[in-house]
């Protein structure tokens, strides 16, 4: 059991690297940067789905479109709040 669950965390960290976050620490912050990084990570799928013709480039946009909205709401909620 033990071994499955050491098998799903490497493949998690494999399939979703995240990095240590070394700016002014808050708890917004800290969720930003995580929200920051989820966002990266799922430009790149897109980005390699489409390069793939997985799905098509107008797709691509609307989705990253889509992303780029909710990354904005995140700081506005988590970093404007702190002024």
């Amino acid at each position: 059991m033990n071994d499955n669950l050491n098998q799903d965390k490497d493949k998690e960290d494999f399939l979703s690297p995240r990095s240590k976050y070394w700016g002014r620490f808050t708890p917004q912050n800290l969720l930003f940067n995580a929200n920051l990084q989820e966002f990266a990570q799922r430009l790149d799928y897109i980005c390699a789905l489409e390069t793939n013709g997985k799905i098509s480039s107008e797709e691509a946009y609307e989705q990253i479109k889509q992303l780029w909205k909710q990354l904005q709401q995140s700081k506005q909620e988590l970093l404007n709040s702190e002024e």
